[in-house]
C-alpha cells in the first residue's frame, strides 16, 4: 500500500495552490440500450443470464454493436473488428470528451501541454495519446502518457501522474483522457463469464483538466493526496486473458470481488485520511467508481456510507453501466450539476479495478 501526499495538511492554506480539477467532459456513443433490448437483440434464453442481466440495476447502455444481419442477428466479430472498434470508436469519443470538457472553461485546445490517456478495453500502438493529438490538432510539444491495461481504477492512477506533471508545471494545462469502448472487449459465446461482463459495461470517454494555479483563483476542488491498495491475493479476481476457444481476448470477474474490495476498503480510506485530522464524517462527498450493484453496496457497508452519499455512483450505474476508468469523472459530473457543493468541504474519490487494486484521492473544494 503506498500513498502520495500534495499537502500534508489538507486544512492549510497550502491546499489553494495544489493541483485543481478545473472542468470535466464526458462522451458517449450515439446509441443507446436497454437491457432487454440486448437480450433480445441476441436471442438469449437462458434464464440464468437473463437473470443476470434484469439484476444488474442498470437501465441503459451506451454500446457500439455489430450491424444487423439479414436474418435480425447481429455479426459476429473477429479480434481484429473488436480492435479497429475500439480505435474508432476512442478516437471519437476521446475528442468529444476533451471538447466538452473545456466547453465551459478559459482553456481552449492550444493551452494543453500535457495529455494523459488511459483506456482498458484495447490495445494500440501508438496509443491514444498521439492519436488524440493529431486528431485534435495539439501542438507537437504536447507532452503525453498512455496508461493501458489497467483496468476500472486507473482513472485514479492516472490522475495521480497528472497532478504530479501540474504541480512541476505550474499555470501549465494537464489533460487527462479516460477512453472506454468496452463493447470492443466483449465474447458472446454464452457463458456465465462472459454473461456476467456483457450485462455490465459501457461504452463512454471522460476527460478532467488540471492545473496548479498558484495565485489560487482556478475554479475546482484542490488535488491533496492520493492512497492506493492492492490485494495480491486476489490478483485474478479481475483479469482480462486470452480464450483460445473464441481467438479472442477475455475479460473475467470474480464472484468474489465485491466482498475482497469492500473489505479493503475501509483500510485504504484510513490510510488517505491519516496525518489529515480528518475522519470518514467529515468527508461531505463521495464519488465512487460504478462497479456493479454488489460492489457499490459492498463499499456502503464496510464505510458505513448512505444511500445518498453514493447517489451519483449508482446513477450512472443505471443509466450507462460500468464505464470503467471513467466511471468516477461520470459521477464527478452529475456532482457538480447538482450545485450542492460548498467551498472547504472536502471529497473522496474511489475507483477499484484489476490488481485488486483500490485507488483513491481526497479533494477540497
Amino acid at each position: 500500500m503506498t500513498s502520495a501526499v500534495l499537502s500534508a495538511d489538507p486544512t492549510s492554506t497550502q491546499a489553494l495552490i495544489r493541483p485543481k480539477i478545473i472542468s470535466v467532459g464526458t462522451a458517449v456513443p450515439t446509441h443507446s440500450y436497454s437491457q432487454q433490448d440486448v437480450l433480445d437483440m441476441y436471442a438469449i434464453t437462458d434464464p440464468r443470464i437473463r437473470s443476470v442481466f434484469r439484476n444488474s440495476a442498470i437501465e441503459r447502455r451506451h454500446l457500439t454493436l455489430p450491424p444487423e444481419l439479414p436474418d435480425g442477428s447481429r455479426a459476429t466479430e473477429t479480434q481484429g473488428e473488436l480492435l479497429r472498434k475500439h480505435r474508432v470508436s476512442g478516437i471519437d469519443m476521446g475528442v468529444r470528451a476533451v471538447l466538452a470538457c473545456l466547453k465551459d472553461s478559459e482553456y481552449e485546445l492550444d493551452d494543453i501541454d500535457y495529455l494523459c490517456c488511459i483506456t482498458t478495453t484495447g490495445f494500440l500502438t501508438p496509443g491514444f495519446s498521439a492519436l488524440l493529438i493529431k486528431e485534435l490538432g495539439l501542438d507537437i510539444g504536447t507532452s503525453r502518457l498512455d496508461v493501458v491495461g489497467m483496468g476500472c481504477n486507473a482513472g485514479l492512477n492516472g490522475l495521480n501522474a497528472v497532478a504530479g506533471w501540474a504541480s512541476a508545471h505550474p499555470g501549465q494545462l494537464a489533460m487527462m483522457v479516460c477512453v472506454e469502448a468496452c463493447s470492443a472487449a466483449y465474447v458472446l459465446d454464452g457463458t456465465m463469464r462472459s454473461a456476467v461482463v456483457n450485462s455490465l459495461f459501457g461504452d463512454g470517454a471522460a476527460a478532467a483538466a488540471v492545473i496548479t494555479d498558484e495565485a489560487g483563483l482556478a475554479p475546482g476542488p484542490s488535488l491533496l493526496r492520493f492512497a492506493s491498495c492492492i490485494i495480491p491475493e486476489a490478483i485474478d479476481a479481475m483479469r482480462y486473458d486470452w480464450d483460445d476457444h473464441q481467438g479472442k481476448f477475455s475479460f473475467f470477474l470474480d464472484r468474489e470481488v465485491p466482498y475482497v474490495v469492500g473489505a479493503h476498503a475501509e483500510e485504504v480510506v484510513g490510510r488517505l485520511l491519516a496525518g489529515t485530522g480528518l475522519r470518514r464524517s467529515d468527508i461531505a462527498h463521495w464519488v465512487v467508481h460504478s462497479g456493479g450493484k454488489k460492489v457499490i453496496d459492498s463499499v456502503m457497508i464496510n464505510l458505513g456510507l448512505t444511500r445518498h452519499a453514493l447517489r451519483h455512483t449508482t446513477g450512472v450505474l443505471r443509466d450507462y453501466g460500468n464505464l470503467s476508468s471513467g466511471s468516477f469523472l461520470f459521477s464527478y459530473g452529475r456532482l457538480l450539476e447538482e450545485g450542492t457543493i460548498q467551498r472547504g468541504e472536502f471529497g473522496v474519490l474511489m475507483t477499484m479495478g484489476p490488481g485488486s487494486t483500490i485507488e483513491t484521492a481526497l479533494l477540497r473544494f
